[in-house]
């Protein structure tokens, strides 16, 4: 007997829908299913849907596949777009890279069309296959949570609505409703790691070792990752600040803390200062840790961590902003906003550094250490420095965090 897939929807999304909603649709069964589930729920409750398709334009059968899309889509009264990627140098991991330019592609296309939600056709099957690469990486608790049913990232929410449905129920509805899709042949390529995970799982499962057995490890490890997440969160409300954007922590108190829950706290700090898309790996961070509890500095991810009197100093590095500019109407670093009641159209922002510095005299007035300061947001015309309001220079203009302390500790509790 068929499982009510359309309850399954129903369940995830409801009571409280989303007013538009967009789903990503690649012409393979799981994304087809999902189109014609979503189609069927947004039609009852009178909600806006939205397909939208990358073209990787890496096998000569994509162009065919996305027709076939949008011929299903037009079928269907849904409003259809197509996302092209052609930025890959052949360098690196081929799915890894696409995936990264598939999310960077749609999360500019649901802002610029008013879409808040994405629908991703996961299933029970490919959370079972990540949990398998990520046991096969040695990761920890938070790896071992997999793909999470929702998750929000740069405004856009990210949903799973199928992550407790199988491939072989999405192809039996779509075969009950006769209709088709189009399978991707690397799908069978087992060159890739996703692939010979999923032949793996042929050789797990009569040993009771099946995706939804996987599954359920993902399910136990994100209350596990919850459950540290607020001790975590509790504990660095008793000893973090931030100061001119970077994180002083009391060390004493972090020092006293079981280290996985420093290490929660220290690692969300780098990723909220270097706003990287991925955290370091967590051998790296435990080495940094490590290092500074001997005494000794280090850097990870674009950041410098150092000890100072009593405290613990995690801030950016200078190296990596040296050379990034952007319009005052911009955001600098991924972090800052710098403004004024008035601004002049030939000055640009970027970072302070020894240049900038050397032109502000006073610097020493604001507490703030040298190494923070050069990694500051400032205000240029050409060479000439105009404003340096973290270094004391404000000139009339203010700079502020896109996300300030507050976001920090949201950070923990939900990552």
């Amino acid at each position: 007997m068929r499982r009510d897939l359309g309850g399954e929807v129903d369940k995830f999304l409801l009571p409280d829908p989303p007013s538009a909603l967009g789903v990503a649709v690649s012409g393979g069964g799981d994304s087809m299913a999902l189109l014609h589930l979503l189609h069927d729920f947004c039609q009852h409750h009178s909600i806006a849907l939205r397909a939208v398709t990358v073209n990787h334009g890496l096998r000569p059968e994509a162009a065919e596949e996305v027709a076939f899309v949008a011929k299903t889509c037009a079928s269907l009264n849904v409003t259809h777009s197509v996302l092209h990627w052609d930025e890959w140098d052949r360098q690196g991991n081929l799915q890894n890279e696409a995936r990264k330019a598939r999310y960077r592609l749609i999360t500019a296309w649901a802002k610029a069309h008013g879409v808040s939600h994405i629908a991703l056709g996961h299933t029970v099957d490919d959370q079972a296959e990540t949990v398998l690469m990520r046991l096969a990486r040695g990761s920890g608790v938070d790896g071992l949570t997999a793909m999470t049913p929702r998750r929000q990232v740069d405004g856009v929410t990210w949903m799973r609505p199928l992550l407790h449905v199988s491939r072989v129920e999405l192809r039996q509805e779509l075969n009950a409703r006769g209709l088709s899709w189009r399978d991707d042949p690397s799908n069978d390529d087992a060159g890739f790691e996703r692939i010979k995970m999923r032949q793996a799982l042929d050789v797990l499962e009569p040993l009771g070792v099946d995706a939804p057995a996987l599954a359920q490890v993902a399910e136990n490890m994100a209350r596990a990752r919850e459950a540290l997440n607020a001790h975590a969160a509790a504990a660095a409300k008793g000893i973090v600040s931030v100061e001119a954007g970077a994180f002083r922590i009391d060390w004493q108190g972090f020092d006293a803390l079981p280290e996985e829950t420093a290490r929660r706290i220290f690692l969300r700090a780098l990723s909220w200062i270097s706003g990287a898309d991925y955290p370091p790996r967590s051998r790296a961070v435990l080495r940094l840790m490590a290092a500074l509890k001997a005494g000794d500095s280090g850097t990870l991810d674009g950041c410098r961590a150092r000890r100072r009197d009593d405290s613990l100093w995690i801030y950016r590095e200078y190296n990596p902003v040296r050379a990034v500019t952007c319009a005052v109407s911009g955001v600098w670093d991924n972090r800052w906003r710098v403004d004024a009641e008035k601004c002049p159209d030939q000055v640009h922002v970027g970072a302070l550094g020894e240049d900038g510095l050397r032109q502000v005299p006073d610097w020493r007035a604001t507490g703030h250490m040298r190494e923070v300061l050069l990694a500051t947001p400032a205000v240029w015309n050409g060479q000439v420095l105009v404003a340096a309001p973290l270094a004391g220079y404000t000139n009339g203009w203010r700079a502020t965090l896109v996300k300030d302390e507050k976001a920090y500790f949201a950070a923990l509790l939900s990552h």
